[in-house]
């Protein structure tokens, strides 16, 4: 199976969740990325602010700003083809960016590198246990973490509807390290 087929199928299988389970689910994945030792040493975590199907993320940004933590969250710069990350203050920051993404403003006081960065949770439409990763086909999230790799624990948050036997890698993407589901952490092997 291709990669564009493999997304297809995910995103259209994660889309027929109902809202009240995709809610619990949410919340037990947010309980379990708590309770990483890698969530509660980190002082500055880079998180995104979910839309559509994927978990729910609010309560998680919420837990980090409310333990003092320093949260950075994404913004798409289509025009450099990169994410650009802002920290904040709250989740009334946040204004719907590109795809309706809610995003940060991109104020310059606020603009961080992603070298800060001490936690890494992002998101995917496919995990394998060997933290292969299929996103939205942008390479975004790629080309952010590429520099990140080893240096920070990078984690995935996803529902277990979306783990498969294997992702189809190509040499430019980058495995997680962590997958936090619903129901278990997956350290994985392959990284």
């Amino acid at each position: 199976m291709t990669k564009a087929d493999l997304r297809r199928d995910l995103l259209k299988r994660r889309a027929l969740m109902d809202s009240r389970s995709r809610a619990l689910k949410s919340r037990a994945i947010g309980e379990r990325l708590k309770g990483l030792k890698e969530y509660s040493e980190a002082r500055v975590i880079g998180l995104f602010a979910s839309f559509g199907s994927e978990v729910q993320t609010s309560g998680i940004i919420e837990d980090a700003l409310g333990r003092g933590k320093m949260v950075v969250l994404p913004r798409v710069d289509r025009a450099e083809g990169l994410l650009k990350l802002y920290w904040i203050q709250s989740l009334s920051e946040l204004s719907p960016g590109t795809m309706g993404i809610p995003e940060p403003e991109p104020l310059a006081e606020r603009e961080v590198k992603g070298h800060i960065l001490e936690l890494v949770v992002v998101p995917g439409v496919a995990f394998d246990e060997r933290g292969g990763r299929i996103g939205y086909g942008g390479g975004y999230y790629d080309r952010l973490l590429a520099p990140l790799k080893g240096r920070v624990p990078i984690v995935a948050v996803g529902f277990e509807e979306q783990m498969v036997h294997e992702v189809p890698l190509m040499a430019h993407d980058v495995r997680v390290d962590i997958i936090v589901t619903e129901s278990r952490v997956i350290y994985c092997d392959g990284c």
